[in-house]
C-alpha cells in the first residue's frame, strides 16, 4: 500500500515561512496530479495547491502569492513553500496523489493516496 510521508511542519510566528516536503519510496510523483491539502480544527479539508504532470499549478485564493508548490523528480519529492504565514494558515497539512494527468477541478475524493499529515501552527 502506498503511503505518502510529509515533513517540515512546525510552529512559526506570523510572517514566518515554512517548507513542507512529501514523498514515498513506493510512489513516483510524476505519475499524476499531486496536491497539498489542509484541515483546520472544525473545518473541512481544503485544497491548498496542486501540480499536474505538465507542472501546471493552481492555488487556493487564500494562499495565492504566498505559496509555491513544486516537484523535484530527481528526489521524487513534492514541496510546498509557504511565506508570510498568518494564524489562519494553522492546520494539518496533507499531501495527496491522484492518478490523473490534470488536477483541474479534481474532487478531493479522486485523490487516492494520502500522507498522515504534518501540523503547521502559526502564532500571532
Amino acid at each position: 500500500q502506498v503511503q505518502l510521508v510529509e515533513s517540515g511542519g512546525g510552529s512559526v510566528q506570523s510572517g514566518g515561512s515554512l517548507r513542507l516536503s512529501c514523498g514515498s519510496p513506493r510512489y513516483n510523483i510524476r505519475n499524476g496530479c499531486m496536491g497539498w491539502f489542509r484541515q483546520a480544527p472544525g473545518k473541512e479539508r481544503e485544497a491548498v495547491a496542486t501540480i499536474d504532470i505538465n507542472s501546471s499549478t493552481n492555488y487556493a485564493d487564500s494562499v495565492k502569492g504566498r505559496a509555491t508548490i513544486s516537484r523535484d523528480t530527481a528526489k521524487n519529492a513534492l514541496y510546498l513553500q509557504m511565506e508570510r504565514l498568518v494564524p489562519e494558515d494553522t492546520a494539518i497539512y496533507y499531501c495527496a496523489a491522484a492518478p490523473y494527468a490534470s488536477c483541474w477541478r479534481l474532487p478531493t475524493a479522486k485523490y487516492n493516496y494520502w500522507g498522515q499529515g504534518t501540523q503547521v501552527t502559526v502564532s500571532s
